[in-house]
């Protein structure tokens, strides 16, 4: 096979590569691009005095500080159990896997405001776990990064485990022979592959998390300073018809959370290259 052949057939790979890729750019633009781009323009039209006065409110950086501490928290939370379940369901064989394997994508199917209500019905302090603890969860910190642990974990979990189907076993069974314990195998064989995965889940949980609202607000309590997340100040201020402040708030979390998820994509692609090589 000459060259010229080699690079016809490499054009043949996908065929209707230039109407498909102009579909593509098509639909990026309307569904996303388009969208957001109204977010900045909107944004625009305030006065620079007026869009630093708004997105430096103290209630709204509380609510900065705040989505974003339980969003990283609920994120690294998921990243660990993720892991620990996805192994489970992979490398295990008991009654009921296929039921526990469909209960993990359940946060993707179940309307966010009964998540919320659910979980705020069970945490509060006479709820049937809630009245166990000699502390308060739900409206407080610690209930909103429950509600965001359950709607994320199922990205990592779903991330993984196909990472761990095609790890070949036989890998496993060289590095028995050559010595190696359980943990050495894990942490020297297995971990390395997983490492790129464990990044994208966790970094789609956490977009998750920063933007999830519905079954958040019910848990929080939603007090100023304490429990009020970014998105409820963006509804807020859209109830109240001030679509620039809620524009301008917007604006700032996008940004954030982009430079967020462009240093988990830098360091998922370095982690990629140097364990895989791909």
């Amino acid at each position: 096979m000459n060259i010229a052949e080699v690079k016809q057939k490499k054009k043949r790979t996908i065929p209707g590569f230039g109407l498909t890729m102009g579909f593509t750019l098509l639909y990026l633009s309307i569904i996303v691009l388009i969208p957001l781009s109204m977010v900045f323009l909107n944004t625009f039209t305030m006065g620079f005095q007026d869009f630093w006065a708004t997105i430096t409110e103290p209630r709204v950086v509380a609510s900065y500080k705040l989505s974003f501490l339980t969003a990283l928290t609920a994120a690294f939370v998921n990243a660990v159990f993720g892991v620990l379940i996805a192994w489970v369901l992979t490398r295990y064989e008991f009654p009921g896997k296929r039921i526990i394997d469909g209960l993990v994508d359940l946060p993707f199917a179940l309307p966010t405001a009964v998540a919320g209500i659910t979980l705020t019905t069970l945490y509060s302090p006479n709820g049937w776990i809630g009245q166990f603890f000699s502390f308060k969860i739900a409206f407080t910190p610690i209930g909103i990064i429950i509600a965001l642990i359950f709607i994320g974990l199922p990205f990592v979990v779903r991330m993984v485990q196909p990472v761990l189907e095609n790890i070949e076993k036989g890998m496993e069974e060289a590095s028995a022979s050559l010595g190696a314990n359980r943990m050495q195998t894990f942490i020297k064989i297995i971990f390395p592959e997983l490492i790129p995965a464990i990044l994208t889940g966790f970094a789609l949980s956490f977009a998750r998390a920063l933007g999830e609202y519905g079954s958040v607000v019910f848990i929080a309590g939603n007090m100023p300073f304490k429990t009020e997340i970014s998105p409820l100040i963006i509804m807020t201020k859209l109830e109240q018809y001030d679509y620039q402040g809620a524009t301008a708030v917007a604006t700032v979390m996008l940004i954030i959370t982009f430079l967020i998820l462009f240093t988990i994509n830098i360091l998922q692609w370095w982690t990629s290259k140097r364990y895989t090589g791909k």
